[in-house]
């Protein structure tokens, strides 16, 4: 029952990570990582699968192998959270509603910009 509920939660998190590569708003890499981990609890060959896919496996050998967020990532999150913020603004979302999504926001910011870019390339002279 364990393996099934694993794989239904692998499942669920891939179709989410697919929306989000075509919608806006939706974030991939969490989506992807939940499913990863899901995975390789449930279905050795979807997880496989997963970590060698020619579009989703980079993003995801990049956060094991280095804990790393692609510099695009970060950047397509941060115009996103100050895009969510202003459209609430602009909507006349109520003020307390705004200020948790700027807590939210500025959360996950930190965290995000306080991961590496990425592995060094080899021949890259030292920051």
């Amino acid at each position: 029952m364990k393996r099934i509920l694993w794989l239904a939660l692998g499942l669920v998190a891939v179709a989410a990570a697919i929306a989000g590569a075509v919608l806006p708003l939706v974030p991939t890499t969490p989506f992807l990582l939940v499913a990863t981990w899901a995975f390789a609890n449930s279905s050795p060959r979807l997880h496989s699968w997963l970590v060698n896919h020619r579009r989703f496996g980079p993003i995801i050998r990049n956060w094991r192998e280095h804990g790393a967020i692609p510099r695009s990532a970060k950047i397509t999150s941060m115009v996103l959270f100050v895009g969510v913020v202003g459209l609430s603004l602009a909507l006349s979302v109520p003020l307390w509603i705004v200020g948790i999504q700027v807590l939210v926001c500025a959360a996950s910011a930190t965290f995000i910009l306080t991961r590496p870019d990425g592995p060094r390339e080899p021949n890259a002279p030292e920051a």
